[in-house]
């Protein structure tokens, strides 16, 4: 069975920043993508970004130039460092890691940008 486990949400101020870790535990097939989603009250959950096994990544336009997505494969873990952080990314934020037949989340965990 996996586990991912978030961690680094908070509040922060308009133009602040935020590191978000999420570590995986359990039998995890190494050739994964892993995922950042995020979800605000009333709307859907949306993908923030990406990473591929092999380094690729893929940005909402929304967060493009703003935030960073990178793994550290062995720790089984991946993180996503947002800068200038505006109100509009106030969410819960979900890592998510998947391969063929498998489909893992986390439990979320809040970041709100307000003054």
């Amino acid at each position: 069975q996996v586990q991912l486990v978030e961690s680094g949400g908070g509040l922060v101020q308009p133009g602040g920043s935020l590191r978000l870790s999420c570590a995986a535990s359990g039998n995890i097939f190494s050739m994964n993508a892993m995922g950042w989603y995020r979800q605000a009250p009333g709307k859907q959950r949306e993908l923030v970004a990406s990473i591929s096994w092999d380094g690729s990544t893929n940005y909402a336009d929304s967060v493009k130039g703003r935030f960073t997505i990178s793994r550290d494969n062995a720790k089984n873990a991946v993180y996503l460092q947002m800068n200038d952080l505006k109100p509009e990314d106030t969410a819960v934020y979900y890592c998510n890691f998947r391969w063929p037949g498998n489909d893992c989340w986390g439990q979320g965990t809040q970041v709100t940008v307000s003054s």
